[in-house]
């Protein structure tokens, strides 16, 4: 999901200048934000074949929509995440920490935090470990 762009991006003036936050800024504060919390495997970057696909770190803004106003923001986030967690609990830390951030970050009033839990990871299963010759 790409960042909305909105048709100005909100401006801010004070007696040295205009300050304006990119809605990307946003959306990536936003992502970052949402991967911290605990039980969040990633962001999803959509649904392909019926299998949500995650991307890195690298693309903090994917898997973030949001939409920026003059004084306020809503924001959707695409997840997915660990198996065996709480998925309303993880869901409401994610709107809790997303909230907080974008709100202290920009001086935005966010009004929606949307999570949208798209799959669920489940843990690799490891390797077995190298077997030890008899002979050496």
């Amino acid at each position: 999901m790409e960042p909305t762009k909105t048709a100005s991006t909100p401006e801010v003036s004070t007696e040295l200048g205009s300050i304006r936050i990119a809605d990307e800024v946003v959306a990536i504060i936003a992502g970052l934000a949402a991967t911290e919390v605990e039980g969040v495997a990633g962001m999803s970057g959509g649904i392909a074949g019926g299998i949500a696909e995650m991307l890195g770190r690298k693309n903090l803004s994917k898997g973030v929509k949001v939409e920026v106003g003059e004084k306020e923001a809503a924001v959707d986030l695409f997840v997915i995440v660990d198996y065996g967690v709480r998925i309303p609990d993880v869901a409401i830390k994610i709107q809790e920490r997303v909230k907080r951030s974008i709100e202290s970050m920009t001086g935005l009033r966010v009004v929606e935090v949307n999570v949208h839990v798209q799959g669920v990871a489940f843990p690799h299963e490891k390797a077995p470990e190298e077997e030890t010759s008899r002979v050496r």
